[in-house]
C-alpha cells in the first residue's frame, strides 16, 4: 500500500491518496470527520481551528460506499484559502523549514512554509481513520495519547484496557489519560501564552492486537520498528522515538531488558512483561506495540529569536505566523493515525490487500 499527500496550508485544499487498499471495506466517514475533529482539538491550539470545520470527501476509489480496490483519494477543503494573498516572509524561523527550503528551491520563503505546515497532517489523519476501520475488523486497535506537556508528567494504570483508556483519554482537554489534572497542564499553557512561548511533550501510541509477524527480519526496511519510526519521525516538529523501554535499555542489564516468554494453550507464546514494545527482531510479537515520541515546541514564536533578513542579510526578528502555543495534543492524533497507515501495509503485504474477503481467508 501506498500513502502520499498534497496541499499547502493556505491552498484550495489537503489531499490524501491510498494506493493498494482492498476493496470491500464499507467506509465510515463519520468516524473520519470525528477524528479530524479531534485533531482539530486540544487546549493550546490556535486561532486556525476556529476556521476550519475539516470533513474528508472520497474523489476517487469508492462504489456505493465500499472502497473498490481502487486508488482512493481523500480530499479536505481549507476554509482559509488565500494563499496568493498571503504576504512574503523575509526573515526565516529557528526550527523551520523556511531557510533550508528556500535556499535549497532558490525561492521565496512563503512557497516552503505553505507545504511544510502540519496542516499537511489532516491527510495523515484522514488516511490513518481509514485504515483504522480496516484494522478494526481483524481485532487491532490503536490508541494515542498525550504521556507529558512542559514540566507535567502524567502516568496511568498499565492495567487500564483500550476502552478504558479511550474513554479517559476523550474525557481530558490536553488527551491525557488523567483529566482530572487536566488544570495543571491548562495553567502551564497559559503560562507560556502570556510569555510568547510554546511547549513541546512527549506522546505515546499502543497498539492492541497486532498478530505475530508483521515487519520482517530480512532486509533493513522491511523492520516494523524501523518503518513504524520512520513514519512517526516524518510527522512535523516530532525529535525523537523510542519504543517499549527504548533508551532505558542503554542502562538496564539485559536480564531486565529481555521479555522472558511462555505459552499458556489459551494464549500460545506471551511475554511476562513487554519491555520490547511489542517487536523482537524488526516483527511483531503479538504483544501490544508501545512507542513514544517527543515533540519540540512549535518554532514559530510571538516573541520571536534573532534571524538574518534574507534580502537585506542584515539581523531581523523572525517572522511570526499565527500558530499554536502546545499542539501535542493534536499531534498525539496524528502519531494514532501514521501509526495506523504503516500497521495497515505491513498487515496487508502480510495478509493479501486484494479485497477484504480474501485477507479474512
Amino acid at each position: 500500500m501506498r500513502y502520499l499527500s498534497a496541499g499547502e496550508t493556505h491552498g484550495k485544499g489537503i489531499l490524501a491518496l491510498l494506493d493498494g487498499f482492498p476493496a470491500g471495506l464499507v467506509v465510515d466517514c463519520v468516524q473520519i470527520d470525528a477524528e479530524l475533529k479531534r485533531r482539530q482539538g486540544g487546549y493550546g491550539r490556535g486561532g486556525r481551528q476556529q476556521i476550519e470545520s475539516d470533513r474528508v470527501e472520497f474523489l476517487t476509489g469508492l462504489w456505493k460506499g465500499r472502497t473498490t480496490g481502487a486508488p482512493l483519494s481523500l480530499w479536505i477543503a481549507n476554509k482559509d484559502h488565500k494563499i496568493d494573498e498571503m504576504p512574503e516572509i523575509d526573515a526565516p524561523r529557528p526550527g523551520h523549514a523556511d531557510l533550508s527550503g528556500a535556499l535549497k528551491y532558490e525561492q521565496p520563503i512563503r512557497p516552503v512554509l505553505e507545504r511544510a505546515s502540519a496542516r499537511e497532517t489532516a491527510a495523515r489523519v484522514a488516511a490513518g481513520a481509514l485504515c483504522k476501520q480496516l484494522l478494526k475488523m481483524f481485532g487491532v486497535t490503536i490508541v494515542g495519547f498525550v504521556r507529558s506537556i512542559g514540566e507535567c508528567r502524567w502516568d496511568y494504570d498499565s492495567r487500564l484496557t483500550p476502552d478504558e483508556m479511550v474513554s479517559r483519554r476523550d474525557r481530558s482537554v490536553v488527551y491525557s489519560l488523567c483529566p482530572e489534572r487536566d488544570n495543571e497542564a491548562k495553567r502551564l499553557i497559559d503560562r507560556f501564552r502570556k510569555d510568547g512561548d510554546t511547549l513541546g511533550g512527549v506522546i505515546e501510541v499502543h497498539a492492541y492486537g497486532v498478530p505475530v509477524g508483521l515487519g520482517s527480519h530480512a532486509q533493513w526496511d522491511q523492520k516494523l520498528d524501523a518503518r513504524l519510526a520512520r513514519a512517526v519521525m516524518s510527522v512535523q516538529a516530532i525529535k525523537a522515538v523510542e519504543f517499549g523501554a527504548g533508551f532505558e535499555c542503554a542502562v538496564k542489564p539485559g536480564s531486565k531488558v529481555h521479555d522472558p516468554i511462555c505459552h499458556d494453550p489459551q494464549k500460545r507464546f506471551y511475554r511476562t512483561q513487554n519491555e520490547a514494545g511489542g517487536i523482537e527482531g524488526g516483527m511483531s510479537n503479538g504483544e501490544p506495540i508501545l512507542l513514544r515520541a517527543a515533540m519540540k515546541p512549535i518554532p514559530t514564536l510571538k516573541k520571536p529569536l534573532a534571524s538574518v533578513n534574507l534580502h537585506t542579510l542584515a539581523p531581523q526578528d523572525a517572522a511570526f505566523e499565527r500558530s499554536d502555543v502546545c499542539a501535542v495534543p493534536a499531534a498525539s492524533v496524528v502519531l494514532e493515525n501514521a501509526v495506523a497507515i504503516e500497521l495497515a501495509d505491513a498487515f496487508l503485504q502480510r495478509y493479501g490487500c486484494d479485497s477484504v474477503q480474501s485477507v479474512r481467508k
